[in-house]
């Protein structure tokens, strides 16, 4: 193998990617043909599929071949899809505010859940300012597009004391009530006013990869941790999102600080 023979073909394949001659969905050529072309061994093909597959530019699948993937279809706002106006004077949640500003239609059961009664990690408790153990609600959402893939979980968790009865801890697909999660929050009496959002990416876990049905290698995760408080900084949720990385682009305005 030669550095310079692998990541010429994958330089030449990446350009007619984003070019558009292989569109999304496509598979390119065999990799016998490749190497053909470009007077190589099969194996350099190979080095040049896998720096591809490492950058999200395609997936190798069994019994197709190399497939090309999509970039990312969805726009996940920043601050506006936290919007007052969207879950105090309408039914729209954040991700439903995803889904209109990327041109998709959402039905409830795009998001399915469960819930439990679960002891708070370490991030959760010190969220909270309570104890690693203390008892807290889970409330655990898978989220899947238009057409039925998986995009992203997000995975709430609230004090009893503040939810207990809601339909924060009601299991039926599909956000919690009109107006979503803050707008029972906000019934509560605990109406959320300022979030704190961190972001990192990393590899995914295996059981991440199948969750969100990402390619075995090649397509790391962005995790999101929010907190959530009131005006007076109580606060009432701590959630931490997975998001499949190539699902997603990341949009966010806002007035610069003086």
């Amino acid at each position: 193998m030669t550095g310079g023979g692998y990541r010429a073909i994958a330089a030449t394949l990446r350009e007619a990617i984003m070019r558009g001659d292989y569109p999304p969905g496509s598979t390119l050529p065999k990799q016998q043909l490749l190497a053909a072309e470009h007077n190589v061994n099969v194996k350099t093909v190979r080095y040049a599929i896998q720096l591809l597959a490492t950058e999200g530019l395609v997936t190798p699948v069994r019994r197709r071949g190399t497939v090309v993937r999509a970039r990312p279809p969805m726009r996940r706002l920043g601050a506006e899809r936290y919007a007052k106006s969207k879950w105090k004077f309408g039914n729209v949640v954040a991700f439903i505010a995803d889904r209109e500003a990327s041109g998709q239609p959402w039905k409830p059961t795009d998001q399915t859940q469960t819930v439990a009664l679960v002891e708070a990690d370490a991030a959760t408790a010190e969220a909270f300012g309570i104890d690693i153990g203390d008892q807290v609600y889970e409330r655990a959402r898978l989220v899947r597009d238009a057409a039925g893939s998986p995009t992203h979980t997000l995975t709430s968790y609230y004090l009893p004391d503040d939810v207990e009865g809601t339909p924060l801890v009601d299991p039926t697909p599909g956000p919690a009530g009109r107006g979503g999660g803050f707008a029972v929050l906000t019934m509560q009496g605990l109406e959320p006013d300022t979030i704190t959002e961190t972001f990192h990416s990393r590899e995914p876990t295996p059981a991440e990869i199948e969750q969100l049905a990402l390619p075995a290698v090649g397509e790391p995760v962005v995790e999101l941790h929010r907190t959530t408080m009131t005006r007076s900084g109580r606060v009432v949720e701590f959630a931490r999102g997975i998001h499949a990385a190539s699902r997603f682009s990341w949009t966010y305005t806002f007035r610069i600080p003086e």
